[in-house]
């Protein structure tokens, strides 16, 4: 095995010694993730800060998680794993179930459905549907996202699955098959309730799903005001609101305390932000921003290598040519904190020499980025052209030379 470790200028990616990150694959949507802790009955006070990989920030959220989209590294994390009360951000699963029903031709947007009692009785934020009345689906759905109507989300889950129990059922199924393991519903509003729980992670994860699954709907989650029955809501998602963010949710209950789902896109990269158990909703705006556009400003995302770059001239034996070039077997592109170019080192590691014949996009081995602190990622590394085998002349000529 032959290895060669250079300095690679001008790459580097993303790395935290103190915690997993999660992966998210464009195929298979794969997360990692640890045990979730109990959740507390109350919101407590803020004290310990966030875990980051260019040190520790704080903040005054009680749990908290910051999202690459592009990746999925996380950014920031605190208690992101431990079960909270998620209050109104249940309703991007009720929004997910939604949007698959209508995805799948079972639901559509001009459908109407009708207002039951016990989503005309229902209490808290509300789009004030009349009772007995059929609504629009495209009503529904923005008076759930834009005015975090309850009455709304109750109309929808009786209309698709004929009780809410049954639509709670199918989003608890959904939680499964998207892994978010730590996290369980009671009812489609975020109402309190005993076993009603999700993670900062989850949160996090769940938008970015919505925004990659559904992009043909995530619009509803960004328009800034709503009109219906004669009343006039603004989105509570101040951030959205501001012209900083382009969705997704807020939320709110004494045992949860204030808490924002938001995804901001600035200069072709987007972040995603959970945070929750904060004492107000103008901290929770103020605390957002902030967290925001600390997540836009200590780290990049960098293009360090590109499919068919050469990186090694390597022996071959027995061949046509001596030496053969390797190249780069994918574009590799990751997420980095500022200053941290520098400090990456690569491996180039193959077996060598190749043996002719050799045909390009063979494989060849891999490059081995490694990263301060020790994380690696693997690159593959692949045989740059042709190279045929010498006949027999040509062998017992080049034995001869050796």
């Amino acid at each position: 095995m032959q290895t060669r470790r250079f300095l690679l200028a001008g790459g580097a990616a993303l790395v935290s010694s103190n915690y997993a990150l999660t992966a998210f694959a464009r195929k298979g949507h794969t997360q990692v993730r640890p045990a979730a802790t109990a959740a507390p009955q109350a919101a407590p006070v803020a004290e310990a800060p966030a875990l980051t990989p260019v040190g520790p920030v704080d903040t005054a959220a009680r749990w908290a998680c910051i999202l690459d989209y592009d990746s999925g590294a996380t950014l920031l994390e605190k208690a992101a794993d431990e079960r909270m009360p998620p209050s109104s951000l249940t309703k991007m699963m009720t929004a997910y179930v939604t949007f698959t029903m209508l995805r799948s031709g079972r639901l559509k947007l001009d459908q109407t459905l009708p207002v039951s009692e016990k989503a005309w009785r229902m209490q808290g934020s509300r789009m004030f549907v009349p009772l007995g009345q059929s609504i629009p689906v495209q009503d529904l759905i923005q008076g759930m996202l834009i005015q975090s109507g309850n009455d709304a989300c109750v109309v929808l889950a009786e209309g698709i699955s004929g009780s809410e129990e049954q639509f709670v059922a199918t989003m608890n199924d959904m939680a499964g098959k998207l892994g978010l393991h730590n996290s369980h519903f009671m009812n489609v509003t975020g109402w309190p309730a005993e076993n009603h729980y999700m993670t900062a992670r989850d949160v996090a994860y769940l938008a970015l799903r919505l925004i990659h699954d559904f992009p043909e709907y995530y619009h509803f989650f960004s328009e800034k005001e709503f009109f219906f029955n004669k009343i006039r809501q603004e989105n509570r998602n101040t951030l959205v609101v501001k012209g900083l963010a382009d969705g997704l949710k807020t939320g709110h209950t004494d045992a949860g305390g204030f808490g924002l789902c938001a995804s901001s896109l600035r200069d072709g990269r987007r972040v995603i932000l959970a945070v929750n158990g904060l004492a107000s909703s103008n901290l929770r705006a103020r605390e957002s921003e902030r967290l925001l556009g600390w997540a836009f400003a200590n780290f990049e995302s960098a293009k360090i290598l590109t499919k068919g770059d050469v990186v090694e001239q390597a022996p071959v034996w027995m061949g046509e040519s001596q030496t053969v070039p390797l190249v780069v077997g994918q574009d590799f592109t990751m997420l980095l904190p500022h200053g941290w170019r520098n400090a990456t080192h690569v491996a180039l590691d193959y077996q060598g020499p190749l043996t002719a014949p050799l045909k390009a996009g063979q494989p060849a081995g891999q490059l081995t980025v490694t990263l301060p602190g020790g994380r690696q990622a693997a690159i593959p590394v692949v045989v740059g052209q042709d190279v045929a085998a010498l006949g027999i002349f040509g062998r017992a000529a080049r034995r001869l030379h050796l």
